[in-house]
């Protein structure tokens, strides 16, 4: 232990060294921004207005509304030093050792990457993110990909500005053997059985392959967390002659998580546990767990490889996915308490002004964990002393019902899928030197938004109305309705209620790209078009928006360009200096449009395709000894819209924040290297050093949740914040050691910096600052944004192999593999890997504390060892 306390303070020695370098590597790229503070920004704010002081309704849910709730070398391709496999030392690296920081390659989110399967794009409409859930478990099936990453050409697809993931599950594809394998772990599932099999190509050209898998955990990592997960594969190839195959795969892994939940310091504070949540609580001496993610959504894809000649080749796929996830949570109606055990109003920190008081509360809720978490039985008393008569059910004058109804419920928010795509691709070698690749690809999604009662606690029925339309329009008989069509409506468990309509979406893509290669340059130059149509179709008719809810909307179009383009110098077979940029337009994605979709068809103003521009380049040296990698890059992008809904104190209601023509630069640089020290003995580091930040002032429009009334206007100086939820700077050092009989073992250290809180606009508004002197303490703490310290974890891997005699039985080849990994070994539980500030804020007296910003934390010692059997 000694020795790694050493090596962490090597590496924060060691990190300026490396970053001096990176950054002389993308000097041509862009510019160093300052911190944002209060200096960075005074000039922003130029003029004080006068906001209306309003009286605040605290019993209210602090919560934001979200309708989806989460090889080769330097000769065969131009920038083909992106594609992944071990020669590239930066990718082998961060790929596994950046997960606990939520590293994401070059600041980018998932949206700008690009995923496929037997040739087929597995992204959805929704949110441009491919659902790797849908695969979860079934690793053995995906080891035969190539990715790519950057503006790098693939003949598979046109690409993205991030990563760019091909994954061939076909049968055929699959190695010929049998594998079981067993896993325990303290991660978030605690046992893990797998099993696969896979025939390879007969001799009358069939191939099989089926897997399934289990995972689970009573208790995962974080207190009041389970896991239960099944999953199943199933492959089947037809070759016919010698230039068709057919192929299809099914699979689908439907899994149920109980969820932790964001906490804030107090709470933290108050259990000991920087892994405190607040998502569960006792019930009959068990955990329960309010917030529950369920997901089960089959894919089918069926792919036909068409071998024209020896020079082309045609790959057309199609496939369709369909099926729920969900994510629960508690809901409560009647002006009832609000049920969350970290409420402000119940921490001790709300009685400053009686330190008595606050100090009582602060020892008993040491003391009792119950006082920290959900209090089950006091939902089920609330609800079962609650009869009431509901008058003129279903609008029927006189069809009264009597019985208890709920005030406190657990309820979902599901989106049920259906997609249907299809997609081919041609690919053609011209003479010696030119290949070709063309592509088309229809998509149609169509996804069903409702909230579903899953537990009435104890309860008989609860009444589909708006209470908070029932308070803000109390002589508007329909204004509580969430659907006049059935008024008054009875819901009991499994019924939907509050919300329910359906988002229709359809992309069409064309994509070309020729590649170049000579003796001393390879040169590419890519295109792609697309259209992107989306509308809103309504099951019911809002008592508030009566016109505007039910049925079809007008259907939104948008029309869509790439290209792109690269050279690479090849120096010799072994190195190259690459550079590529791409300029491009992109489609918003629907849920940024629609102000409310969950009650009307409402869009924002001036509609339009984000922008986006990037550059990089770089140096790449391939040797049997050395590897090693230096890049830069940079990225604009603009014209980005998102929407947010939470509760305003100042306006005492839930508000839509629609903000638009926001924008953000991404830039910096990567290296990493391998080198065989020795014998046996490999060296490899990398390091990502970058800059994510905000360049821009985004209008923002307010309006009301509950009426269309337009609340204000204004500007949020959010130029120079950081990008929030991703290290900026993560670097990584290790030792591994290949024994020539068959084991393993290596020691790696990560340091992580350069991490932000996420920002609430709010704060960052002309309306916030009023009254406050400039510069003052006070000014500081509501205008600054939060950096997180830096952390540094160290993980130990080791695995040996063993061949199993015949002499006992046991088939020849019959391998036993265990491998053991334990990140983060010292135990650092202070990495924070998200946090952010609540959006529900104290304008009136502008009280950071009165709502603290939400942490999460990097899970500390961890471990999984794992046994396989192979044959």
């Amino acid at each position: 232990m000694r020795l790694l306390l050493h090596l962490e303070r090597y590496f924060m020695k060691l990190k300026f060294t490396i970053a001096s370098l990176i950054f002389v590597s993308t000097f041509c790229f862009g510019q160093k921004k300052n911190v944002p503070n209060s200096d960075s920004i005074h000039h922003e704010i130029d003029s004080i207005l006068i906001t209306d002081s309003k009286d605040t309704q605290d019993n209210i849910a602090d919560v934001t509304l979200d309708e989806t709730d989460l090889n080769g070398n330097g000769n065969q391709a131009a920038s083909s030093n992106s594609l992944l496999n071990t020669r590239d030392p930066f990718f082998s690296a961060t790929t596994y050792n950046f997960g606990a920081a939520r590293f994401r390659y070059r600041g980018y989110t998932n949206d700008f990457s690009s995923t496929y399967m037997n040739g087929l794009t597995m992204q959805t409409l929704e949110t441009g993110v491919a659902t790797w859930g849908q695969w979860g478990g079934l690793n053995y099936m995906l080891r035969s990909r190539t990715a790519a990453f950057g503006l790098t050409p693939t003949p598979f697809g046109y690409g993205n500005i991030g990563s760019t993931i091909n994954m061939d599950t076909r049968a055929s594809k699959q190695w010929k053997q049998t594998q079981v394998g067993y896993s325990f772990s303290n991660r978030n599932y605690a046992h893990r059985v797998s099993f696969s099999h896979a025939t390879g190509m007969g001799r009358k050209g069939w191939a099989f392959a089926f897997a399934g898998t289990f995972r689970g955990a009573d208790e995962g990592y974080a207190p009041g967390t389970y896991a239960n997960g099944y999953s199943y594969f199933v492959g089947v190839d037809k070759k016919i002659g010698q230039k068709h195959l057919l192929s299809f795969v099914g699979f689908a892994a439907p899994t149920e998580l109980g969820r932790a939940g964001a906490s804030i310091k107090e709470m933290q504070e108050l259990s000991n546990d920087k892994y405190y949540n607040p998502n569960w609580g006792f019930q009959n001496g068990k955990k329960r767990n309010s917030s529950v993610s369920k997901t089960n959504q089959p894919v089918f894809i069926f792919t036909h490889d068409f071998k024209i000649d020896k020079n082309s080749s045609l790959v057309t796929a199609a496939g369709y996915t369909f099926g729920d996830r969900s994510v629960s949570g508690l809901d409560w109606f009647n002006n009832s308490a609000d049920p969350r055990p970290d409420y402000y109003r119940y921490l001790p920190s709300y009685h400053q002004d009686d330190p008595a008081l606050q100090q009582k509360m602060q020892e008993a809720m040491m003391a009792n964990e119950n006082l920290r978490q959900i209090n089950w039985d006091a939902l089920y008393t609330a609800n079962r002393s609650n009869r009431e008569t509901v008058q003129n059910v279903n609008g029927i004058s006189g069809n009264n019902v009597q019985g208890l109804r709920s005030s406190y419920i657990i309820s979902s928010n599901v989106t049920n899928t259906k997609r249907a795509n299809v997609r081919t691709v041609f690919n053609s070698k011209i003479g010696k030197n030119i290949d070709f690749s063309f592509g088309l690809s229809h998509q149609i999604e169509k996804n069903n938004y409702f909230r579903r009662v899953d537990d009435l606690l104890g309860g008989e029925f609860m009444v589909d109305r708006n209470q908070f339309a029932e308070r803000d329009f109390p002589t508007n008989p329909n204004a509580a309705q969430n659907d006049i069509n059935n008024p008054n409506r009875i819901v009991k468990v499994g019924d939907k209620y509050n919300y329910d309509y359906d988002i229709v979406i359809n992309r069409s893509t064309a994509w070309s790209q020729g590649l170049i290669k000579l003796k001393k340059f390879d040169l590419f130059v890519a295109a792609e078009i697309s259209n992107t149509q989306f509308w809103r179709d309504g099951h019911t008719k809002n008592g508030l928006f009566p016109d505007n809810s039910f049925g079809k909307s007008n259907e939104y179009s948008f029309n869509n360009y790439s290209v792109k383009g690269g050279v690479t110098y090849k120096i010799s077979s072994r190195s190259n200096f690459f550079v590529s940029g791409t300029q491009m337009t992109r489609a918003p994605f629907y849920r940024n449009v629609y102000i409310s979709p969950r009650t009307r068809d409402y869009v924002q103003n001036n509609l339009r395709n984000e922008r986006i521009q990037s550059i990089e380049g770089g140096y790449l040296l391939t040797t049997p000894f050395f590897k090693f990698r230096l890049s830069g890059y940079y990225t604009r992008i603009k014209n980005q819209m998102s929407l947010t809904t939470f509760y305003h104190d100042v306006y005492r209601s839930f508000v839509n924040f629609g903000l638009n023509n926001n924008s953000r630069t991404d830039f910096g640089g990567e290296l990493g290297f391998q080198s065989l020290i020795v014998k046996n003995l490999t060296l490899s580091g990398a390091a990502s050093v970058g800059r994510y930040y905000f360049d821009g002032r985004p209008n923002v429009i307010v309006t009301q949740d509950n009426s269309s009334a337009q609340i204000a206007t204004s500007t949020i100086y959010s130029n120079n914040y950081r990008v929030a939820r991703v290290p900026q700077e993560a670097y990584s050092l290790g030792l591994q050691y290949r024994s020539p009989k068959y084991w393993y073992a290596g020691l790696t250290g990560n340091y992580f910096d350069q991490m932000w809180m996420d920002i609430n606009p709010i704060r960052r508004t002309v309306d916030v600052v009023q009254g406050i002197p400039y510069k003052s303490d006070l000014w500081n703490q509501v205008v600054d944004q939060q950096r997180l310290p830096g952390q540094t974890t160290f993980d130990l891997f080791a695995g040996k192999s063993w061949k199993l005699p015949s002499s006992l039985g046991f088939k020849r080849r019959t391998l036993l593999l265990l491998n053991i990994s334990v990140n983060n070994l010292l135990d650092n539980q202070n990495l924070i890997s998200g946090a952010y500030e609540q959006l529900r804020y104290d304008n009136v007296e502008n009280n950071i504390n009165k709502f603290p910003p939400r942490l999460f934390y990097a899970f500390g010692r961890n471990y999984s060892v794992t046994a396989t059997i192979r044959f």
